[in-house]
């Protein structure tokens, strides 16, 4: 592949990773969640479905244990998380879910479907599955991070 074919590629990829986050947010705001950012949404797919530490929040969104626990207590203000005694080490909390964060969270996954579905015009039914299967042979299940 030529440099500018892959500087396309990687320019197109961008671009439509930035629409996608764009349209869920504006779908999820639009569901009545206006009081949360992109950012909540990456640390919502790390704590679906069983929770984690901050520890692992921080690095699932690649920022230092202090900034985490700073979201986590956003979040927990906003009654999206709360905390509980981690099941196999006392001296750890979990964060989990709360109903409302569940609740956000299938307002998200609702709204990145009629977004990927709209892509469907322009790819057609099989095109969206190829680019999926595609996407998920070169980034299979890595941390979902918030560009900031």
């Amino acid at each position: 592949m030529q440099n500018s074919d892959a500087m396309a590629l990687t320019a197109a990829l961008l671009a439509a990773a930035g629409g996608l986050t764009q349209r869920i947010q504006e779908g999820v705001v639009a569901r009545g969640f206006g009081d949360v950012r992109p950012a909540h949404g990456f640390a919502f797919a790390r704590l679906a479905p069983d929770g984690a530490t901050v520890t692992d929040l921080a690095v699932h969104l690649g920022m230092t244990k202090q900034a985490a626990s700073q979201l986590v207590e956003e979040l927990v203000r906003k009654g999206y998380v709360e905390r509980r005694p981690h099941p196999a080490d006392a001296r750890a909390r979990l964060v989990v879910l709360t109903e409302a964060g569940w609740a956000c969270t299938r307002a998200a996954e609702e709204a990145a479907a009629e977004a990927v579905g709209a892509w469907a015009g322009a790819l057609g039914e099989d095109g969206v599955r190829a680019l999926r299967d595609g996407l998920l042979r070169v980034a299979p299940a890595g941390p979902l991070r918030p560009a900031w």
